[in-house]
């Protein structure tokens, strides 16, 4: 079961279609390991073949478990109109992300008709220290436990991304005054962001609800303040149906 299993993780956005010989040559199997495995994830709906090209990518079964998964997420349930409501009065991008660990993963997003994209982001991982939205999330940790959670230098995505603890904290801090978090090409030139910290019944930061599109689309140096009304007022339903209470 582990095998299989580690198959799939080989399917990524830059790779969504495999041959055999590949994940032969990725895993270290042997080839009628790899073909036999390969074989009963097909049969289970978890991988499936183009018959013209013989390549594999992943099934419908993932898809359907997906949905399950997020389904239980009491987050995703409590966001997901909400944030379909903010895409559709801002005309942006809307999403919704969780910190897993060292990286921020989006539980929902929807598309706005001035922020379209031709794939979802939906499930996607992404890195705090570049986004907003991960800034959103690590704005409810000390110091040290940013440190702990991520490390104390970071990759560069861009010329204008956060690459050590003492920018990240300095941007934190502004994140703590203001009350939301801003990107402009931290992550991707082109691209702009803000983001907003959600709470639970406890006050602990456990999402972030954001509106995202170009640089054009957003217009941070005027609108800025505009948007993060709007977001900051969104993300307060959200987590007024997790049980924050707002004083």
């Amino acid at each position: 079961m582990e095998r299989a299993l580690s198959l799939l993780t080989h399917f990524t956005d830059e790779h969504p279609e495999r041959r055999i010989a590949e994940l032969v040559e990725l895993t270290g199997l042997g080839q009628s390991t790899v073909s036999r495995l390969v074989s009963a994830l097909e049969s289970l709906g978890y991988l499936a073949r183009d018959e013209r090209s013989g390549l594999h990518r992943l099934g419908p079964r993932l898809v359907g478990l997906a949905g399950v998964a997020l389904n239980q997420s009491p987050v995703h349930r409590a966001a997901r109109q909400v944030a379909q409501n903010l895409a559709h009065e801002t005309g942006l991008g809307a999403n919704v992300a969780e910190r897993h660990g060292d990286q921020m993963f989006y539980l929902c997003h929807f598309e706005g008709p001035r922020a379209a994209r031709n794939f979802t982001l939906t499930g996607r991982l992404a890195p705090l220290h570049a986004t907003a939205m991960g800034k959103a999330l690590l704005s409810g940790l000390k110091d040290d436990e940013v440190e702990a959670a991520i490390g104390a230098t970071y990759p560069a995505y861009t010329a204008h991304t956060a690459t050590t603890l003492k920018a990240l904290r300095s941007a934190l801090d502004d994140v703590r005054t203001r009350g939301y978090a801003t990107e402009v090409e931290e992550l991707a030139l082109g691209r702009a962001c803000l983001a907003v910290p959600v709470r639970d019944r406890s006050g602990d930061i456990v999402a972030a609800l954001s509106v995202s599109g170009s640089l054009s689309a957003m217009d941070l140096d005027t609108r800025e303040r505009e948007l993060a009304g709007q977001v900051i007022e969104f993300a307060d339903q959200i987590s007024s149906g997790l049980g924050y209470l707002h004083y």
